[in-house]
């Protein structure tokens, strides 16, 4: 399928865009087509699933690379990749202070609410205890859990499931 890179948007406009939302639930359907983020757009093309152009012309997987680069987007890259691969459903998790939310394998964002809250952090980034805290908090409040997905130099991930407990 053929897409157009647009500012911090993908869009796909092809009639399989419908089948690829609803089935793998990548991006969000509109007018224009299917809208997908730069992360959904390079694991998409690194599958060959996609083919990305801007302005006419084709951009290769290394160029995706390089703009992920850019806009610091490559350990939200790592872990998106690693936890799709492993075959669950990633979507963005803005609205409650973390990079994605996260489906259990089998369900998805039509079935119900999702289960987690991933935060992606690099292993030397240095977190407030307030700021700790309140991702907790609002995992909480939201009734998910919390996984940290610490990306080390190697671009190896660590996962840790940080849970709210009531002494």
């Amino acid at each position: 399928m053929n897409s157009e890179l647009s500012g911090k948007l993908v869009i796909i406009k092809d009639k399989k865009a419908t089948k690829l939302h609803e089935k793998s639930h990548y991006g969000n359907m509109t007018e224009e087509g299917l809208q997908i983020s730069l992360i959904e757009a390079l694991y998409l093309a690194e599958k060959g699933k996609i083919k990305i152009s801007e302005n006419e012309k084709s951009i290769s997987i290394d160029d995706m690379f390089k703009r992920i680069r850019n806009e610091e987007l490559f350990t939200k890259y790592l872990v998106f990749s690693d936890l799709r691969n492993r075959g669950y459903i990633v979507k963005t998790g803005f609205k409650y202070g973390s990079e994605f939310r996260l489906y259990e394998r089998g369900k998805s964002p039509g079935d119900g609410h999702s289960n987690f809250l991933v935060k992606v952090i690099s292993e030397d980034h240095e977190i407030k205890v307030s700021d700790f805290s309140s991702y907790v908090r609002v995992a909480h409040g939201v009734n998910k859990k919390l996984l940290f997905a610490v990306v080390d130099e190697e671009n190896d991930i660590t996962y840790y499931n940080v849970e709210w407990t009531r002494p």
